[in-house]
């Protein structure tokens, strides 16, 4: 007998070749009892597979990559309350009332400026008395009695010297003493106030006579004030401050180091544009 590779499938001793197998190589194929010649797309699974580790590895990794971030993101710098300072006088010496009643009046004309609670918060000082010490009228401007002021007749304040608008700084916002323009404000408690508080940068202005309100926009907060007080020998000491945030900080409290037991006024040349409408 002559052997044979092809056996009929009445071969008793092989098994009849089952069509199932029937495919071309490289071509995957599953066989079910209930579906035997059901095709499964082997590459679509294949995808369908890598993407869902991908999935799972993905937000692994975010989760992994925002927690690195939070912990690598440094703490927000700032201090937990508002210290007492004390003030000293451009030379470096204790500043009191009788000096800055002696040295500053509403006619003084260049910025002095002292950081407070924050190394890069500046704060105008002022004294908004009259330069001949008499009470202040429509011929002697002026103000006595401001919201928070300390001294002789409560006419020593401070305000924040950053521009509740956009945040310009001094020396763009500045105190305008009378004179400087030829604009004055009409005011509740004075005829005629010729003395403000101006942003160069876009024409916000303030009243330092009443809480550094606003006279004009577009600013719409007023400037926050830094509360004074003094000691038994009249030394000035800043030890808080009230109104809105500082701009540029959502907390005045946060944003930089504080400025420690003392700060120091520091002499600066205004900026002073009078090119702006003020209402009569």
């Amino acid at each position: 007998m002559n052997p044979t590779w092809d056996c009929p499938s009445t071969c008793p001793y092989v098994a009849p070749r089952n069509p199932v197998f029937d495919f071309p190589v490289g071509q995957l194929r599953r066989v079910a009892a209930a579906d035997p010649d059901g095709d499964v797309d082997e590459t679509k699974r294949n995808v369908l597979k890598l993407l869902a580790v991908a999935g799972l590895v993905g937000a692994g990794a975010g989760g992994l990559v925002g927690g690195t971030l939070q912990y690598v993101q440094p703490p927000t710098v700032g201090i937990s309350s508002y210290p007492t300072t004390q003030l000293l006088d451009v030379d470096g010496s204790a500043l009191t009332v009788e000096k800055v009643e002696s040295e500053y009046s509403v006619d003084t004309d260049n910025l002095y400026l002292f950081n407070y609670p924050l190394r890069n918060e500046p704060n105008f000082l002022l004294n908004l008395s009259p330069s001949n010490g008499q009470k202040p009228s429509s011929s002697n401007p002026g103000a006595w009695q401001v919201p928070n002021g300390i001294g002789t007749n409560e006419s020593i304040v401070a305000y924040s010297a950053i521009c509740q608008h956009l945040g310009c700084p001094a020396p763009a916002i500045a105190y305008y003493p009378p004179g400087t323009c030829p604009q004055t404000f009409n005011t509740p408690n004075m005829p005629s106030q010729p003395f403000y508080i101006h942003c160069s940068c876009h024409g916000s202005t303030y009243d330092p006579a009443n809480s550094a309100s606003n006279l004009t926009g577009p600013a719409v907060l007023p400037l926050p004030q830094v509360l004074l007080k003094t000691d038994d020998d009249n030394n000035i000491y800043a030890y808080g401050e009230i109104g809105p945030p500082v701009n540029g900080h959502l907390d005045t409290l946060q944003g930089d180091y504080g400025v420690g037991t003392t700060s120091q006024l520091a002499n600066e040349n205004p900026i002073h544009l009078c090119s702006f409408g003020l209402p009569s």
